[in-house]
């Protein structure tokens, strides 16, 4: 039976909570065998997460397929459930996440209707809703004046998206063709890598469509977590990594077609090196600054125009800002990275 659909869960380490993600997708979907969960567990070593996918796979033998891999970080999980991946559609879902049964069924619903139709759709965004474990509060992020409800798209069709809006991973639904054409380069052992997955395929997808309801739920608050601000400034390093990468995807006055997407594609970039900007000034690593230095010297030799428009911009001020803050400017800049991360 052909899938609709693959749900790839990177895991790692992630006994205490991964049921309750594979739990939602499969019960969630009515166990519909047209779906397919792929647990690809990272080389974890402090738990039973191996063990944890192979009885989800005993228990669903045609829905589930446990994966193992040796070590390599989020990213060569994200690759590796691809890898593995039958659906003609593909969704990462992270293991201490979930999604909402409802907005599922709505999802496959639409994903079915566009494949009995042979209608090509590459990508299909969907909202998502910041579950914060602190204070149980809710917020919901939509993409309301951004995209049209309900209609297939191309780029020229989109309008402005505001901070909160950024198409992350969680929102995307991507063909799994588009992300095998071209591949999309997620380094080993490396956070924020999410980015390059939201970032690097948008100029191979044609038409999008964005159904307007609550699918994922992206549970948020534990210390450890790679978008606490704390971690944040000690990984500095591997935010560089990461916004180093996505500069040499593209040279996107020259290579991205679409105005509207390319418009949408230089303000996420500007916005992440905004972040590794504010991040390197807040890091108490002698180097950090340094490679920001180098950073902004490799992207004045892969790309000056581009160069140019970040250094006139919020990026600009907030690199040459004095010390490591106290200004308005600095809070407004830090506020940003707030809304693009949602660190808490």
């Amino acid at each position: 039976m052909q899938k609709t659909i693959s749900f790839g869960i990177p895991c790692y380490n992630s006994a205490a909570y991964m049921d309750h993600c594979i739990a939602s997708i499969i019960e969630g979907s009515g166990e519909a065998e047209d779906v397919q969960v792929i647990v690809v567990d990272d080389g974890s070593a402090k738990d039973d997460t191996l063990a944890r996918a192979q009885e989800w796979q005993r228990r669903y033998p045609t829905i589930v397929k446990a994966v193992h891999q040796e070590n390599g970080g989020h990213g060569k999980a994200v690759l590796k459930g691809i890898e593995n991946a039958d659906g003609v559609y593909f969704k990462v879902v992270d293991s201490d996440d979930w999604l909402e049964a409802g907005a599922l069924a709505a999802l496959l619903e639409r994903l079915r209707a566009f494949i009995r139709l042979d209608t090509r759709v590459d990508l299909v965004v969907t909202n998502y809703v910041y579950e914060h474990v602190e204070d149980g509060k809710q917020v919901p992020v939509d993409y309301g004046f951004a995209l049209p409800k309900g209609k297939i798209m191309g780029w020229e069709k989109i309008g402005h998206f505001n901070l909160a809006q950024n198409l992350l991973m969680h929102s995307l639904t991507y063909r799994t063709d588009v992300l095998l054409d071209g591949g999309v380069p997620m380094p080993a052992h490396t956070f924020y890598v999410d980015n390059i997955y939201a970032y690097v395929p948008l100029p191979r997808c044609k038409t999008l469509y964005y159904l307007d309801v609550d699918l994922y739920r992206y549970f948020i608050g534990r210390e450890d977590q790679s978008v606490n601000e704390s971690v944040m400034v000690g990984r500095i390093d591997q935010q560089l990594r990461v916004t180093s990468i996505m500069m040499h995807a593209y040279h996107l006055y020259d290579d991205v077609e679409s105005p509207k997407l390319r418009s949408y594609m230089v303000g996420y970039f500007t916005l992440m090196m905004a972040v590794c900007s504010i991040f390197s000034r807040l890091s108490d690593k002698p180097d950090a600054m340094d490679n920001l230095d180098a950073l902004w010297a490799e992207l004045k030799e892969f790309d000056p125009r581009m160069y140019r428009r970040a250094r006139r911009g919020i990026v600009g001020i907030s690199t040459n800002l004095p010390g490591k803050g106290g200004t308005k400017t600095t809070l407004w800049i830090y506020r940003v990275a707030q809304k693009l991360f949602k660190f808490n």
